[in-house]
């Protein structure tokens, strides 16, 4: 990392005590790791004390937000770089099914019950309100800062400094 001098700064081992100013010196990918661990954890540890996971609300947001209905392989295909694997999104569409939550039109095309949309939104206000607890002493403005600095880094690791554009 270039400081203000124009100086490389070291890069140190991963500390999760590291003070304010050691910070410049530690691994991102260790931070981003915690961070993305920790809250997934939260998150989905209050989706299974109402008895759902976070797969089954990427699906019900995914059939309810869109201008067309999708059919189950355009929702595989769409959710499945988020699943733990290749086949956990076509298991969430087949239990949101049997829940009915979801159901299949004479076209194949998947639509939310009154039920599962009535589930999507209480998921939803669980969503928001981990959020908070997440966002909690963080402003918007640096929210978005650190987005961008991350959003920057896997623009440098992929080439050209543009996100999804390696040279």
């Amino acid at each position: 990392m270039e400081s203000l001098t124009g100086t490389t700064t070291d890069q140190a081992p991963a500390n999760p005590a590291a003070t304010d100013d050691m910070l410049a010196t530690q691994p991102v990918g260790y931070w981003c790791g915690l961070t993305h661990t920790t809250v997934t954890r939260h998150l989905r540890d209050a989706m299974a004390k109402i008895d759902v996971t976070q797969p089954q609300y990427w699906v019900l947001n995914r059939v309810s937000g869109g201008p067309t209905a999708p059919n189950r392989e355009e929702v595989v295909t769409q959710l499945t770089h988020l699943a733990d694997g290749p086949h956990e999104i076509a298991r969430v569409v087949d239990q949101l099914l049997h829940r009915e939550w979801l159901r299949i039109d004479d076209g194949q095309r998947l639509h939310l019950t009154d039920a599962g949309e009535t589930a999507r939104a209480q998921l939803r206000e669980l969503a928001t309100e981990i959020r908070a607890v997440v966002h909690k002493g963080i402003s918007d403005e640096e929210y978005v800062a650190a987005l961008k600095v991350l959003r920057k880094m896997v623009a440098n690791v992929e080439g050209d400094g543009t996100p999804g554009n390696p040279s």
